[in-house]
């Protein structure tokens, strides 16, 4: 009998493939909207805290302040505390004076020191200022400026735009490492000067300052192409031959150079006289020969002393000894203003020009920005 055949063998089972993993959603837009909403909930404070800072202002007994719309947002920021009510305000001039320099916030030199002495000015618990000057000078009519608030601050006389004057809050200058021409000058201003027996001061004078590159432009094969209506009229250009430049011509610019000299030492002639007269004794009185010294020369601050160009020898702390002592105070707080940045500053970013983002390079020395064209009381070593 034959055996039964084998059943056949079934097709091996193929497994189906596995299924693909669904996709993982991403979770980058959760953090981008958190990062967003956090951002907008920390500006929403900082508006909130502005508008209730401008609608209160405590140091002023919930009365509102006299706001500057316009021009450096400050904030009082305490150097010193002595538990006291009064306060000193300290300004600082430092490096080139300018009114053509702008900083982050669109204000230039000039701006921010009338506003901090404003500022003084309105707070009745601020009995006196400290100028510390660290600066060669800079521009005629920026280091002319800084002089008359100074001079106006301390004054109740009405100025000379018919305004009134200040409540007649004394300044004292402290003078750093350098306070020469334009440094001097605004330093003149003020009722009592400390000078550090080092100092680098005095350099009484006016200079202006340009290139003649006519020799290069012939060299190079470039010929200047000029046209004008008067025979002065391109006085003081770089192109022109030397031999070009009439004596008439350089005598009006001397000119011009000597009544701004003029007006240097008289600045300096009545600002000393002034502050003589309130200081009495105890202050120093210009020299008979300080004129002789005035043609431009550094003195050290001993020097200066010798001349009646600064009151006293000390440093920053002898500074506010002077201030306590002429102010009669007991005790004060050292305070200065800082420009406030907020929210308006971070958005105007977004809409400075490429220049403010330029990239610069740092060599270690930075030579002064002089503008052809401007009369300047500058010390350049």
């Amino acid at each position: 009998m034959d055996a039964p055949p084998f059943p056949p063998t079934p097709p091996p089972l193929i497994a189906p493939p596995p299924s693909a993993p669904k996709p993982r959603r991403g979770c980058g837009w959760i953090i981008v909207s958190i990062v967003l909403a956090v951002m907008l909930g920390f500006a929403g404070l900082i508006i909130i805290a502005q508008f209730a800072a401008h609608s209160l202002n405590f140091n002023h007994n919930f009365k509102t302040a006299s706001a500057r719309e316009v021009g450096p947002k400050l904030e009082e920021c305490i150097l010193e505390d002595n538990d006291s009510q009064n306060k000193i305000a300290v300004i600082t001039v430092d490096g080139i004076i300018s009114g053509h320099d702008y900083d982050d916030n669109g204000n230039n030199q000039v701006d921010v020191i009338k506003a901090q002495l404003d500022r003084a000015s309105d707070d009745h618990h601020v009995k006196a200022v400290i100028l510390k000057v660290d600066s060669p000078g800079g521009e005629v009519l920026a280091s002319d400026e800084i002089y008359k608030a100074i001079r106006d601050f301390q004054t109740d006389e009405p100025n000379e735009n018919g305004k009134p004057g200040r409540k007649g809050k004394p300044v004292i200058c402290s003078m750093g490492s350098l306070a020469a021409s334009g440094g001097y000058y605004i330093s003149s201003g003020c009722r009592w000067i400390v000078a550090n027996e080092l100092t680098i001061t005095g350099s009484i004078g006016v200079i202006m300052h340009g290139y003649n590159y006519r020799g290069l432009m012939d060299k190079v094969g470039v010929a200047p192409m000029t046209f004008k209506s008067g025979k002065f009229k391109d006085m003081l250009s770089g192109e022109r031959e030397p031999s070009e430049i009439s004596p008439e011509e350089r005598a009006m610019v001397q000119d011009l150079i000597q009544e701004t000299y003029g007006r240097f030492t008289n600045v300096v002639a009545e600002g000393r006289s002034a502050a003589h007269v309130l200081n009495k004794k105890e202050g120093a009185a210009l020299a008979e020969d300080w004129m002789f010294f005035a043609d431009g020369r550094v003195v050290s601050g001993s020097q200066a002393l010798d001349l009646g160009l600064v009151d006293e020898l000390g440093d920053f702390d002898d500074t506010v000894d002077r201030a306590m002592d002429i102010t009669h105070l007991k005790s004060a707080n050292l305070v200065e203003y800082r420009e406030r940045y907020d929210l308006s500053n971070f958005l105007s970013m977004f809409g400075q020009s490429s220049k403010a983002h330029d990239i610069k390079l740092d060599l270690g020395v930075e030579a002064p920005k002089l503008q052809a064209g401007l009369m300047y009381f500058l010390y350049q070593p």
